[in-house]
């Protein structure tokens, strides 16, 4: 019956007898995954203070507009962290070089010393070049070892040292961040400023730069780069430091208390529409709208193999 209504249907409006309103309605298309997405939120109040007290029920998660249902919730979670360290030793970071490293070993024996016994970090140093100075590791010695005897020299690949740390980190199991000390430039990589977002945000990773600026005069500073670290620290859920030399310890140890405070929120996409683009915008709102929460912009859909 459906079938023969449909094609006297048509003959009708062929023929001009019955308005465009009685046609029956397009049906409304959904593709799906069964891959879990993994979402870190940091939220914090008013006063710019970490909330840690919150409940699966105070979070409602959106992908593509298209509200979510939340199947995993960790308020600290027993994920490991995977944290890579990327060094800029450019010519330009000649002055600062051996405070930040000292800055970075103590990060390294605050992570490593407490939390999550399969923590992890690896150290990467970037000029013209990326080179892995030390992979992934629980050894905090090893790692300050590869700290020594770092020499300032060259241009700065700063996209390249982003693409490569993503893909280094992609396939670990465990939160994955990406943190960057640098005098902010980019002058010789590569790869372009798409290029790394969109490895990072294949990796997961929540990325924190570091932008350690010893020239006090705007005039002489590398704006652009700056602005472009700012963007990639939002769109992957993390955030952008300005410190001074003095003031690095205090950055690397409230870096930790972001991660140490982060609540994991799992999903399986559903209804997500069948012409959604690849790249799936997310947003998060909480129960208590004087909060505020800070997450990745989105994520890749990767078609499975």
């Amino acid at each position: 019956m459906r079938l023969a209504r449909g094609l006297i249907l048509a003959a009708l409006l062929l023929a001009g007898l019955v308005p465009i309103s009685a046609q029956e309605p397009p049906q409304a298309t959904f593709k799906s995954t069964v891959k879990l997405v993994p979402l870190i939120v940091n939220v914090k109040d008013a006063n710019g203070e970490l909330v840690g007290s919150l409940e699966k029920s105070d979070f409602t998660v959106y992908d593509c507009g298209v509200k979510q249902d939340i199947v995993n919730f960790e308020q600290q979670s027993s994920m490991p962290l995977m944290i890579s360290v990327l060094i800029d030793t450019s010519a330009s970071t000649l002055i600062d070089i051996r405070y930040e490293t000292t800055s970075i070993q103590k990060f390294f024996k605050a992570l490593l010393g407490s939390g999550n016994p399969k923590d992890m970090a690896a150290v990467f140093s970037f000029n013209q070049d990326v080179t892995v100075l030390r992979g992934f590791t629980r050894n905090a010695g090893q790692l300050n070892g590869s700290l020594r005897g770092l020499v300032s020299v060259g241009s700065t690949a700063l996209y390249d040292a982003i693409v490569f740390a993503s893909r280094e980190v992609s396939d670990r199991d465990g939160r994955h961040v990406i943190v960057i000390v640098t005098d902010g430039g980019n002058t010789s990589s590569h790869f372009k400023f798409q290029d790394a977002i969109r490895e990072a945000h294949l990796a997961n990773a929540v990325i924190y730069p570091i932008v350690v600026v010893p020239i006090s005069n705007d005039a002489g500073r590398n704006i652009g780069g700056e602005n472009t670290l700012t963007q990639i620290a939002k769109d992957t859920g993390g955030r952008t430091f300005y410190p001074s030399i003095s003031q690095l310890d205090k950055t690397f140890a409230d870096i930790l208390k972001d991660l140490r405070r982060s609540y994991v929120l799992g999903y399986y996409p559903r209804d997500i529409p069948a012409d959604a683009p690849a790249f799936h915008p997310l947003r998060v709102e909480l129960s208590r709208p004087e909060l505020r929460p800070t997450l990745r912009a989105g994520y890749y859909e990767v078609a499975a193999p």
